[in-house]
């Protein structure tokens, strides 16, 4: 299984800072010591062209160009540098890399990714370009897949892929998310399930079902992309849900049961996780890539 890693490019932020970059260069060292059967790769640059199927060319240049007013600036949350923008096209491009592979290969992760307050026109939330509506666009337009279902279990709505893709009957944009967290004004995705501060496991795999069940009721993916949030951990200092551990490992492994029951592949981001502590946030990550990777031994028959 192929998953890539850009941790290589991560910012140096100030102490304090409310991102743990960290995490991806302790999730990238712990999948390549302890998975042998992961292949970790640097991932491509997302160009300009490959940027522009889901975001404003104007925006794209003047983030490139260090051109955003402050108030644009204040609104990613990181201080603007060259870096920056190499991370940001990094980020995309491992997206990009892994729906590429999932296509031939059934299942491929990017380790960080899952920019999805990232707008047309605009960044926001830590998010400068929206990895999975690239993406997403970019499966279309190379034709790996003409019906594409985001399944974003991040804590927080992905507000921009929903501006983004609003339009695009051909994408199914599933959002489960803390009804009382950022952002407080709503997008409006495809499907949209907002859940209570302190929702706990049982409650919150009943609510994946069913939403699982309602999109497959209107809607046949023939390839998923999937944003496997941390945050919703009840360790996490920003998430406000409650689920354990284990309830996150029975999340993943029923999103990776829903590709083998449609027979489709699935490319995998990682999300959020503000957790104090960053080794939960790693274990949780950590977690994920390993049920991807029963998954891709299943499909390749190497259990």
């Amino acid at each position: 299984m192929k998953a890539y890693s850009s941790h290589r490019f991560d910012l140096p932020l100030p102490a304090g800072h409310r991102f743990p970059m960290r995490k991806y260069s302790r999730l990238q060292e712990r999948v390549a010591s302890e998975l042998e059967q992961v292949q970790v790769l640097e991932p491509g640059i997302a160009s300009d062209g490959q940027l522009a199927l889901a975001h404003h060319p104007s925006y794209i240049q003047r983030f490139c160009a260090g051109e955003l007013s402050p108030a644009e600036q204040r609104r990613i949350g990181f201080p603007w540098s060259t870096a920056m923008v190499e991370r940001a096209r990094r980020s995309a491009g491992a997206t990009i890399d892994a729906v590429r592979t999932a296509a031939r290969e059934g299942v491929a992760f990017n380790l960080a990714g899952g920019t999805h307050h990232a707008g047309r026109a605009h960044g926001e939330g830590f998010c400068c370009f929206n990895d999975v509506a690239v993406a997403a666009c970019l499966a279309q337009a190379e034709r790996l897949a003409r019906r594409v279902a985001i399944i974003d279990l991040d804590v927080h709505q992905g507000n921009g892929t929903a501006e983004i893709l609003a339009r695009d009957d051909s994408v199914f944009t599933l959002s489960l998310h803390g009804a009382r967290n950022y952002p407080f004004t709503k997008a409006i995705s495809r499907l949209d399930v907002e859940l209570p501060d302190g929702c706990a496991d049982e409650a919150y795999l009943e609510a994946l079902e069913s939403a699982l069940a309602r999109m497959r009721a209107v809607f046949q993916p023939d390839f998923l992309i999937y944003l496997a949030g941390a945050d919703v951990y009840e360790g996490d200092r920003l998430g406000r849900l409650a689920l354990s551990k284990a309830g996150i490992r029975v999340r993943d492994q029923r999103v990776f049961a829903l590709a083998g029951e449609l027979g489709v592949p699935v490319a995998v981001c990682m999300g959020g996780g503000y957790s104090p502590v960053i080794e939960d946030i790693v274990d949780i990550h950590m977690a994920t890539v390993v049920a991807g990777l029963r998954h891709w031994q299943a499909l390749s028959g190497s259990v």
